[in-house]
């Protein structure tokens, strides 16, 4: 009876210094996944763009971004569109890899470099010159030319976390496509996401 009742002792005062351990940190601060959406590109362009996250240690994390464009409409003369979607975005259609490295003292938030891998899909306006069979000039336009490429960049920004869970992560990246030279050399990736750490 002695042993049952000291070793269930032992077994409370570690469950009161775990709980402990934990109460010290911020509730957010325990959790790990976060899901995200990028509201600007909704209303502006007409993009779908969702985030997912995971922390995978106190300064890093690991996520992925799935853009969609909805609207894809050619402007006219006879459109009085304030914005034209289709000179903004060349993707349709992009999947992002990052990963970020936090320089602030709590888990994942502050001030962030990432580093950033994107396969993306569209259409690009390019300078082409058409020529015959014996090499001769025929003629030359700008042409939408249908591309798929993979492009690496990094970006800068910051991670702002409220106690209930909420965020807003500002950034701004730019990279490189690869290996089509139908694709926009120079992407620029600019982040505004509202989200919930969960």
């Amino acid at each position: 009876m002695k042993q049952t009742l000291i070793a269930f002792i032992i077994l409370f005062s570690f469950q009161i210094s775990f709980a402990q351990d934990q109460s010290d940190l911020p509730r957010r601060d325990i959790n790990k996944n976060e899901l995200s959406i990028n509201p600007f590109n909704i209303v502006a362009f007409g993009a779908l763009d969702l985030g997912y996250e995971r922390i995978i240690s106190e300064n890093s994390s690991l996520g992925f971004d799935f853009f969609y464009r909805l609207a894809d409409e050619d402007n006219d003369e006879d459109d009085y569109d304030l914005i034209d979607t289709d000179g903004v975005f060349d993707k349709e259609i992009a999947f992002t890899t990052r990963f970020k490295y936090f320089f602030g003292s709590r888990i994942a938030r502050g001030f962030y470099v990432e580093a950033f891998g994107m396969l993306s899909s569209g259409e690009h306006e390019n300078y082409v010159e058409v020529f015959d069979d014996l090499g001769n000039f025929i003629s030359a336009g700008d042409v939408e030319e249908e591309y798929t490429d993979f492009a690496l960049g990094f970006s800068v920004g910051g991670k702002f976390v409220t106690r209930n869970g909420f965020f807003i992560d500002l950034g701004f990246g730019i990279g490189r496509n690869l290996f089509s030279n139908k694709s926009p050399e120079i992407i620029l990736r600019p982040n505004l996401y509202l989200g919930y750490r969960f």
